[in-house]
């Protein structure tokens, strides 16, 4: 057995019980099958044909034994195909759930480079390919060996000589289905290639965001064709994997109907020699030929099957033997939730997305230090492609560094427990998405023993909890797919609500109010002032509006840390930030307010006599 037939047996090891219950049932069934058809030769020697007339004492007992043998069969044959669908089932379910689970422990790295049709695919089209191995391939080929075999002595026992004469090509059948598996294998591999590609078109082109911007661009026609070009290779490839073998079989079939007629003529030969051949042994011998023949074609056919299957269980164990490259530490530490003080420090800091150390990439972060003190407001802004939002995703270790190290409370973030990671960080990133759920389940995402009461002070904090009651069924609305039934700024707002019920000790803002208009800005700067009271908070900002009363400001380009200060002195040091920020705000209008009245855009601070309407507020 190779190492993929090993892997394979692997599945069913935790139901060895049931593997041996479920064999003794088959061999049972098997041996049972021959029963009747040496019965047969009893009843035409011994009960119909004996020597001075019928023996009808003998024909009742041995019609009553064909009676008695075959509701055994049959029962028996019954609680083995529910034994082996039910073991074949919970193996399904074994490796569907380890496959599920193997794909959530891999990082950011894997589902950016991989697209999601192709991961669906593999996790119910291949799984679903390998369903009759697992339910009924063991068994049947278990059965049809024993069937055979069991077949086979009774036919030697009967008659050695037409035992050779039924066999004679079987040989050579086994050999030329090893050559037509192989080739169905690899018809099979590029089906389920193409029913991945199929699997991720759909999914792309039929998802809310595919359909509008389909619509938008009235690309719809080109869709389909892209759809019926992989559709129209999907069925030539589904017609040659049905077909491959299929004239060998009928090869088959065709010899193994004729050989009957060659067993009556050896038969005729010998009839009435010493070879001991009576009328009653060729009409057991007929019987006993078509049940070994039956299991050998069932084993043909059951092992091109199975070698076709293989390539279902390659695409599945290659996902399930990639590493994941975030892996929790061997002893891992837990942060307390109550003594958590939320100090965020990183530490000569490099990382690059192309992780092989030859590939000589550029780094994309280089030699990033900085800190943030508990409680502090930090902001990062540069330019569109500087490594703002990277350097964010090594926080809650979505992506780990390269060099250096990343620190909470002076505990290396690759030390802590994945556990503590995701209770010390919360993370609201500028799309927030929501599941095609209820707002009320969207809420406990994070947190799934909040009380009612809890999931609404978290939304009031948010300032969503009016517009959720707006909702003719309010918490129990469902939001439709990745929430499209809320608008941006509502989404956003149920996204931070989630991020407070939550509770962590470090927030993590990716650019949440820049695709938003200016009234969901203010609003969704409201419920960001009540989520960071309180927390560390790392704002990676577009819209330098929205940071310019942070407690400091990083300036990041290229991968490097090139300034840092308040919006006071960056403004100050006319450099790269001072230079963003005029590109935003050459106009002189009023910037922001902050603690001390209004900003305006040469820095200067003057009182806040004006309309809320004239400029947005900011979290001091």
């Amino acid at each position: 057995m190779n190492h993929q037939g090993r892997r394979i047996v692997a599945l069913f090891r935790p139901y060895r019980g049931r593997v041996v219950g479920i064999a003794l049932l088959v061999v049972a069934g098997s041996v049972l099958g021959v029963v009747n058809p040496l019965l047969t030769k009893q009843v035409f020697d011994h009960a119909l044909f004996a020597t001075g007339g019928p023996d009808l004492h003998k024909l009742y007992l041995y019609v009553a034994l064909m009676v008695a043998v075959a509701i055994v069969g049959g029962v028996a044959s019954l609680a083995q195909t529910w034994l082996a669908n039910v073991l074949g089932q919970q193996v399904m379910r074994d490796l569907r759930s380890r496959l599920f689970g193997h794909l959530q422990q891999m990082s950011m790295r894997f589902f950016t480079a991989t697209r999601t049709g192709e991961i669906q695919s593999r996790l119910t089209n291949d799984v679903a390919g390998v369903q009759s191995v697992v339910t009924s391939t063991a068994t049947s080929i278990l059965g049809n060996v024993v069937s055979f075999a069991s077949a086979l002595v009774a036919m030697l026992v009967l008659s050695w000589q037409l035992t050779i004469v039924a066999l004679i090509m079987v040989p050579v059948f086994f050999w030329l289905t090893r050559l037509v598996g192989e080739r169905r294998r690899k018809v099979t591999a590029a089906t389920q290639r193409t029913v991945a590609d199929l699997t991720a078109l759909t999914e792309e082109s039929l998802s809310v965001s595919g359909v509008l911007l389909a619509k938008v661009f009235h690309r719809q026609d080109a869709d389909h064709t892209s759809f019926d070009a992989d559709n129209a290779r999907l069925a030539k490839l589904q017609v040659r994997q049905q077909m491959i073998g299929q004239s060998f079989f009928t090869v088959i079939q065709t010899f193994l109907s004729i050989t009957p007629a060659f067993v009556y003529l050896v038969a005729g030969w010998q009839l009435g020699k010493a070879s001991g051949i009576t009328a009653g042994t060729v009409v057991a011998f007929t019987t006993l030929q078509t049940r070994m023949y039956f299991p050998i074609g069932q084993l043909l056919q059951t092992i091109v099957e199975l070698r076709s299957s293989v390539a279902y269980f390659e695409r599945i164990f290659e996902y399930l033997d990639l590493r994941p490259d975030i892996v929790e530490d061997p002893d891992p530490v837990r942060l307390d939730p109550a003594t958590t003080r939320g100090l965020v420090r990183y530490r000569d800091v490099r990382f690059r997305y192309d992780d092989d150390p030859a590939s000589g990439a550029p780094w994309t972060l280089d030699g990033i230090d900085l800190e943030i003190r508990p409680g502090q407001l930090a902001a990062l802004v540069g330019p569109s492609g500087a490594g703002k939002t990277t350097l964010g995703y090594l926080l809650p270790r979505l992506y780990d560094t390269g060099e250096g190290a990343v620190e909470i409370d002076d505990v290396d973030v690759r030390r802590l427990s994945f556990e503590s990671v995701a209770a010390t960080v919360g993370f609201v990133t500028q799309e927030s998405y929501l599941f095609h759920s209820t707002i009320r389940e969207n809420l406990r995402y994070g947190r799934p023993d909040a009380t009612d009461a809890e999931v609404e002070a978290a939304a009031r904090a948010a300032a969503i909890h009016d517009r959720i009651m707006s909702f003719p069924d309010g918490y129990d609305t469902t939001v439709g797919e990745r929430g499209y039934r809320l608008s941006g700024g509502e989404k956003q707002r149920v996204a931070i609500a989630r991020v407070l019920l939550h509770d962590p000790k470090v927030l993590l803002l990716d650019e949440a109010t820049s695709a938003l208009d200016t009234t969901s800005e203010r609003l969704i700067q409201s419920a960001l002032a009540v989520a960071m009271a309180g927390r560390t908070t790392l704002a990676i900002a577009h819209r330098l509006s929205t940071i310019v009363s942070a407690d400091v400001i990083y300036v990041v380009d290229a991968g490097k840390i090139v300034e840092r200060g308040t919006h006071a002195e960056l403004l100050r040091l006319d450099g790269l930030y001072a230079s963003l920020y005029h590109e935003q705000f050459g106009s002189g209008r009023i910037e922001a307010r902050c603690s001390d009245g209004v900003l305006m855009a040469d820095g200067t601070v003057v009182a806040d006599d004006q309309p809320d309407s004239l400029h947005p507020s900011v979290p001091a």
